[in-house]
Protein backbone atom coordinates (compact mmCIF):
# COMPACT_ATOMS: atom_id res chain seq x y z
CA UNK A 1 0.00 0.00 0.00
CA UNK A 2 1.55 3.55 -1.10
CA UNK A 3 0.53 5.90 2.04
CA UNK A 4 3.11 8.41 1.28
CA UNK A 5 3.54 10.87 -2.05
CA UNK A 6 6.45 12.82 -2.62
CA UNK A 7 5.40 16.18 -0.54
CA UNK A 8 5.08 13.73 2.61
CA UNK A 9 8.07 11.53 1.54
CA UNK A 10 10.38 14.97 1.42
CA UNK A 11 9.35 16.05 4.97
CA UNK A 12 10.06 12.25 6.37
CA UNK A 13 13.45 12.52 3.92
CA UNK A 14 14.52 16.06 5.71
CA UNK A 15 13.98 14.60 9.00
CA UNK A 16 15.54 11.42 8.23
CA UNK A 17 18.82 14.01 7.59
CA UNK A 18 18.05 15.12 11.19
CA UNK A 19 17.87 11.66 12.98
CA UNK A 20 21.12 10.68 10.89
CA UNK A 21 22.88 13.90 12.25
CA UNK A 22 21.93 12.90 15.96
CA UNK A 23 21.96 8.88 16.24
CA UNK A 24 26.04 8.48 17.15
CA UNK A 25 25.13 10.95 19.99
CA UNK A 26 21.58 9.20 20.74
CA UNK A 27 22.68 5.53 20.05
CA UNK A 28 26.91 5.92 21.45
CA UNK A 29 27.44 4.56 17.89
CA UNK A 30 31.37 3.81 17.54
CA UNK A 31 33.76 6.65 16.20
CA UNK A 32 33.91 4.64 13.02
CA UNK A 33 29.77 4.14 12.83
CA UNK A 34 29.45 7.36 13.60
CA UNK A 35 31.51 8.51 10.71
CA UNK A 36 29.91 6.75 8.35
CA UNK A 37 26.43 7.82 9.72
CA UNK A 38 27.18 11.90 9.46
CA UNK A 39 28.42 10.77 5.48
CA UNK A 40 24.91 9.14 5.39
CA UNK A 41 23.64 12.42 6.77
CA UNK A 42 25.27 14.32 3.87
CA UNK A 43 24.34 11.87 1.19
CA UNK A 44 20.80 11.99 1.89
CA UNK A 45 20.21 15.52 2.13
CA UNK A 46 22.56 16.02 -0.75
CA UNK A 47 19.89 13.25 -2.50
CA UNK A 48 17.21 15.01 -0.96
CA UNK A 49 18.22 18.61 -2.36
CA UNK A 50 18.76 17.02 -5.86
CA UNK A 51 14.99 15.65 -5.54
CA UNK A 52 12.38 16.78 -8.48
CA UNK A 53 9.56 16.94 -5.90
CA UNK A 54 7.78 19.91 -4.21
CA UNK A 55 10.83 19.86 -1.40
CA UNK A 56 13.75 19.43 -3.38
CA UNK A 57 15.58 22.43 -4.40
CA UNK A 58 17.35 21.59 -7.34
CA UNK A 59 15.16 19.13 -8.86
CA UNK A 60 17.49 17.39 -11.03
CA UNK A 61 17.05 13.36 -10.31
CA UNK A 62 13.62 12.24 -10.89
CA UNK A 63 11.05 10.73 -8.02
CA UNK A 64 11.26 7.57 -9.66
CA UNK A 65 15.19 7.45 -9.53
CA UNK A 66 15.11 8.90 -6.25
CA UNK A 67 13.30 5.71 -4.84
CA UNK A 68 15.53 3.51 -6.93
CA UNK A 69 18.14 4.85 -5.09
CA UNK A 70 16.54 4.07 -1.53
CA UNK A 71 16.05 0.56 -2.37
CA UNK A 72 20.10 0.56 -3.07
CA UNK A 73 20.78 2.04 0.21
CA UNK A 74 18.37 0.13 2.30
CA UNK A 75 19.71 -2.71 0.52
CA UNK A 76 23.43 -1.41 1.10
CA UNK A 77 22.67 -0.58 5.06
CA UNK A 78 21.35 -4.33 5.86
CA UNK A 79 24.50 -6.05 4.64
CA UNK A 80 27.11 -3.10 5.92
CA UNK A 81 27.30 -4.53 9.20
CA UNK A 82 28.67 -7.77 8.05
CA UNK A 83 31.08 -6.23 5.18
CA UNK A 84 32.32 -3.59 7.67
CA UNK A 85 32.61 -6.11 11.01
CA UNK A 86 30.36 -3.97 13.21
CA UNK A 87 28.89 -5.59 15.94
CA UNK A 88 26.74 -4.59 19.02
CA UNK A 89 24.95 -0.94 18.78
CA UNK A 90 26.04 -0.46 15.48
CA UNK A 91 25.48 -3.40 13.80
CA UNK A 92 21.87 -3.37 15.05
CA UNK A 93 21.18 0.50 13.97
CA UNK A 94 22.55 0.02 10.37
CA UNK A 95 20.54 -3.23 10.20
CA UNK A 96 17.46 -1.38 11.86
CA UNK A 97 17.89 1.97 9.40
CA UNK A 98 18.40 -0.18 6.06
CA UNK A 99 14.81 -1.85 6.87
CA UNK A 100 13.33 1.31 8.15
CA UNK A 101 14.35 2.98 4.87
CA UNK A 102 12.75 0.09 2.88
CA UNK A 103 9.93 0.11 4.72
CA UNK A 104 10.02 4.26 3.53
CA UNK A 105 10.92 3.14 -0.04
CA UNK A 106 8.14 0.32 -0.14
CA UNK A 107 5.18 2.82 1.07
CA UNK A 108 5.89 5.53 -1.24
CA UNK A 109 3.91 6.44 -4.60
CA UNK A 110 7.34 7.38 -6.36
CA UNK A 111 4.87 8.45 -9.58
CA UNK A 112 3.21 10.77 -7.24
Amino acid sequence: MKILNSSIHGIVDYLVVIFLVLSPSIFALSETGAQYCYILAGVHLGLTILTNFKYGIIKVIPFPVHGIIEYIVGAALIVSPFLLNYDGVDKTFYIGFGIAVLVTALVTNYKS
